[in-house]
């Protein structure tokens, strides 16, 4: 059994629960399709990567390959999140409200007429900063109670 992998893994499943609890905190509502969404608090992409990591470094050592090539890859995902995904999510708000502002605008016209209304874009593809940061403590959590876990 590869246990850095399964860590990493289970981290992101884990992540992705705990999504549900919190939102359900800060929005008063159960959302369980929260679990298969992007986005949210925490980043499962950052406790994924943050987890692999913390248990190769106390597997292997800092100074392993395993550990930079790891870390360098989580570093890149991390970014990716809040980064490029996020600015995706903003673009695609923009596009929706467009959307929305011209069928306003053309709202006599629909009477008439007999096109399909467009489907609303998905909205939340990336992490704010603090939702990143949380991940990567999860991560490092996680990663690191396995490892104790296995030693045992």
């Amino acid at each position: 059994m590869n246990r850095p992998m399964l860590t990493a893994l289970t981290t992101i499943g884990l992540a992705q629960g705990l999504k549900i609890p919190i939102k359900r905190w800060q929005m008063g509502e159960w959302d369980f399709g929260t679990f298969f969404e992007t986005g949210g608090m925490p980043s499962s992409h950052s406790a994924g990567v943050t987890a692999l990591a913390t248990y190769i470094a106390l597997e292997r050592g800092v100074s392993s390959i395993d550990f930079a090539l790891s870390t360098v890859f989580g570093l890149i995902v991390m970014y990716d999140a809040q980064g490029i995904r996020r600015q995706t999510g903003e673009l695609t708000i923009k596009v929706n409200q467009m959307a929305e502002n011209i069928a306003e605008l053309t709202a006599f016209q629909k009477s008439h007429s007999t096109s399909k209304r467009a489907v609303r874009l998905r909205e939340r593809l990336g992490h704010m900063p603090e939702e990143v940061l949380g991940g990567a403590v999860f991560g490092l959590l996680t990663g690191s109670i396995s490892y104790l876990i296995a030693k045992e």
